[in-house]
This record gives C-alpha cells, structure tokens and sequence, in this order.
C-alpha cells in the first residue's frame, strides 16, 4: 500500500512534467521530491512536539533544494513542485491535492514582523484548494482561500480570495477567465485560449461606438441631401 502511494506520486510527477523521462530520474533529479521526503518525516516530528528537530530537517532541507516549507505545513497528495527554487510555504498553510506549483512562488503571510506573540497559533497563511496550479513569482498572502481548481497567473499578487474554478492574474490579482467544469492540466496557470474580461469589455465598446458612428454619418448624409 505505502509503495503503491509512493509510485503514484512519483507518477504524477511525470504526469505533469515532459521532462520527466522516468520514475528513476524523479526520485534522484527532482528537489520537489527531495523536499517533499524530508517534509514528511520532519511533519511527523512536529505532530509529536519535537519542534526543534522538526524545523531542524526542514533547514537542511531548504539548504540541499532550494525549497523552504515549514513542517507544521499541510500538504494533500500529489503535490508538485516544478523546479522548486525559491518556494516558500509558511507555517499555517493548508495544500489540497494535485496541486501544481512553479518556482519563486510564497505561500506567505501579511502580518507585520512586531508583536509576534499576538500571532501564534492563528492562522496566517492561504489555504490552497484541489487542483490548483500556482504560476512561478505568484505571492499568495495572508489567511485567504483559493478554491478548488484555480489557477494564478505568474507574478501575481493575491490577497483576496479567489472562487473556485476562477483563473486571476496580475498586480493586485484579479479575474482574468472563469470555468464551469475542471479543465485537464495546463502548466503555468494559464490557458492559450483564455482572454481578458476587459479586453473583452473594451472590444464591445469599441463596436458600438464604430456603429454609433456609422448611424450618425448616415443620418448626416440625410439631412444634408434634405438642405
């Protein structure tokens, strides 16, 4: 059963990534896999309250991958980190499954670094969603949720919520395409066919203003052939 969960990891791994050639090449190569090791075993020790040794494997952790995640953390299956380098995930963050993340991402808090006795044991950082795919550079901050099947576009800043099944980018983030069912796997959080709402909205406009005009002209062509 645990090998059986151990190769279905390794599977989705490949799933996701074309350079993945192999399961060996997974297990060797890929820090996402590293990490996610010494994640659960450091997990273990702080669900015991053996926090220093906890944190302590987490440190070397983040030294040999790149890759920082505190071990109070919860992670769901088939969590994928691409690349890795630069992730941060806080203390308070909750990871649903099948979850897809890119480097540099923060899954971070937004509470200032005074008056940290105020912030213990509260819940600081996002609770991400199943499914979800996280571009790299994005910054999730603060105890926000991100529904079920989202996607955020890469370097965005999000520190609101964001609905399920919604795609948000930008600086603040904010609603760039929406899905009524799941869609299949697509990297970086962002689809080739998706358009911006205000894109949209400013292409209408641009239409009824150029048929406002041609009205107009017509109109002026009649009263002048009147005169």
């Amino acid at each position: 059963m645990i090998f059986k969960k151990f190769l279905n990891e390794i599977d989705s791994i490949i799933e996701r990534d074309p350079a993945a050639g192999s399961r060996l090449g997974v297990i060797f190569l890929y820090p996402t896999f590293h990490v996610m090791f010494f994640y659960k075993i450091g997990n273990i020790f702080w669900r015991y309250n053996l926090k220093f040794i906890a944190r302590l494997i987490m440190h070397f952790a983040r030294i040999f991958t790149g890759i920082e995640i505190h071990p109070a953390a919860k992670i769901g299956k088939k969590f994928f980190m691409d690349h890795g380098l630069g992730i941060v995930i806080g203390e308070t963050t909750e990871i649903g499954e099948n979850v897809t993340i890119y480097q540099g991402v923060t899954l971070g808090g937004i509470m200032p670094s005074i008056q940290s006795d105020t912030q213990r044991n509260q819940k600081r950082h996002p609770t991400i969603g199943n499914n979800v795919i996280i571009g790299s550079g994005a910054q999730i901050l603060g105890a926000i949720k991100v529904g079920d099947n989202a996607r955020i576009g890469a370097n965005s800043v999000v520190s609101r919520d964001v609905p399920a099944n919604v795609t948000v980018v930008g600086v603040p983030a904010r609603e760039f395409a929406r899905s009524k069912k799941k869609e299949t796997f697509k990297a970086y959080g962002i689809s080739a066919n998706d358009a911006d709402p205000r894109e949209k909205m400013l292409v209408s406009l641009l239409k009824k203003v150029d048929n406002l005009e041609k009205k107009i002209k017509i109109l002026d062509n009649k009263k002048n052939k009147k005169i």
